[in-house]
Order: C-alpha cells, then sequence, then structure tokens
C-alpha cells in the first residue's frame, strides 16, 4: 500500500442530507478528524440532515459528535428552509442559514464531500 501524504490546511466542505445516525455520526467524526489535522472545516445540513441534532440511537452518539465538532472549531449550518418545514429552529450549534450560504460554503471550499 503506498503511503498517503498529508496535506494541512485544507477549507473542506461538508453536506450532509440524511437523518441516518450511522452515516450523520461518519460525516461528524469526518469532520472532527479533519479539524484535528488542522484543516478548516464547515457543515451543511441539508433536508433530512437538518435533524440530525435531534437523533438519538443507542450506540451512536450523535449529538456528543456534533458536540465535539463544534467545540473543535467547526461551523456547522442549517438549511432555514429545511428546519421551517420540520417546524425546526436554530440552535447555539447551528444557526440559520440559506441556499446562499451553502454556495458560499462550496465556493471557499478546496474540497466538498457529501454524506447521504
Amino acid at each position: 500500500m503506498r503511503d498517503l501524504v498529508e496535506v494541512t490546511g485544507v477549507k473542506i466542505g461538508v453536506v450532509v442530507n440524511t437523518n441516518d445516525p450511522e452515516t450523520a455520526w461518519n460525516a461528524l467524526r469526518f469532520g472532527t478528524t479533519a479539524l484535528q489535522s488542522n484543516h478548516q472545516v464547515k457543515i451543511f445540513l441539508l433536508g433530512k440532515g437538518v435533524e440530525v441534532q435531534t437523533l438519538r440511537d443507542e450506540k451512536l452518539d450523535v449529538k456528543g459528535q456534533i458536540d465535539a465538532f463544534w467545540k473543535k472549531g467547526g461551523v456547522v449550518m442549517a438549511c432555514g428552509t429545511c428546519l421551517r418545514l420540520r417546524g425546526m429552529g436554530e440552535s447555539e450549534i447551528c444557526p440559520i442559514s440559506t441556499m446562499n450560504d451553502l454556495l458560499k460554503m462550496v465556493g471557499e471550499s478546496d474540497k466538498v464531500v457529501t454524506f447521504g
């Protein structure tokens, strides 16, 4: 197996478009790992992804992962329209955002990864 060259300082945008606990948990773990490797990471919750903050799973601590990501300096944004469709509002960790915010995140990112 080839050695992987670690690149630091990359701006990574992550789009989470699922309410599947395992997929959301892995997206957040990826974001936290990237932050620990000196990357800048922004996560945009879209569609069912806005439900991430309320997911409960007996095996996977999704809430703990989003808290860890946020405490390490990660930025979380959520689609305002998607939140309103579900009768949800913003939180301290996750402000209401727009498609313009998503577009800006994608434009500013060196890499964009999607989960869901």
